[in-house]
């Protein structure tokens, strides 16, 4: 990771920067668990299919990507909620020092990288569904 880029401020720390780092930080909270929660759906998804090719003896298709690829968005969740403790953390820290620390692009962009990817896993999983 790069390091965060620090920079002085003329003000003191007021309630406001500080609650408003304790927002971001529950934003990461709720993504990641979205993340998670929605990585466990997908997973289990494969199970559910099962069942109902069992109930109405059907076969389906299947890729099987459901369970590596939920597996995949779980952890991915829990790398989001070390990164937005991390961030908490780190900005903390900054207000306490009267600095400003800054959200490195390069990080910025890998995740955003990283959300189009699964975007695309995604959208590919089902055109592959509807092709049926």
């Amino acid at each position: 990771m790069d390091e965060p880029v620090v920079q002085d401020l003329e003000v003191a720390v007021r309630a406001n920067d500080t609650l408003a780092n304790e927002r971001t930080y529950l934003a990461y909270v709720r993504t990641a668990l979205a993340f998670i929660g929605f990585g466990f759906v997908i997973a289990r998804f494969s199970l559910f299919e099962r069942e109902f090719e069992t109930i109405a003896h059907v076969t389906a298709q299947s890729t099987n990507i459901s369970t590596p690829f939920g597996t995949a968005m779980a952890v991915f969740g829990v790398v989001i909620a070390i990164l937005g403790a991390w961030r908490y953390s780190a900005t903390d820290r900054g207000l306490r020092r009267g600095r400003v620390v800054r959200f490195s692009p390069v990080l910025g962009y890998s995740i955003a990288t990283l959300i189009a990817t699964i975007g695309m896993v995604v959208a590919f999983a089902l055109v592959g569904l509807l092709g049926r």
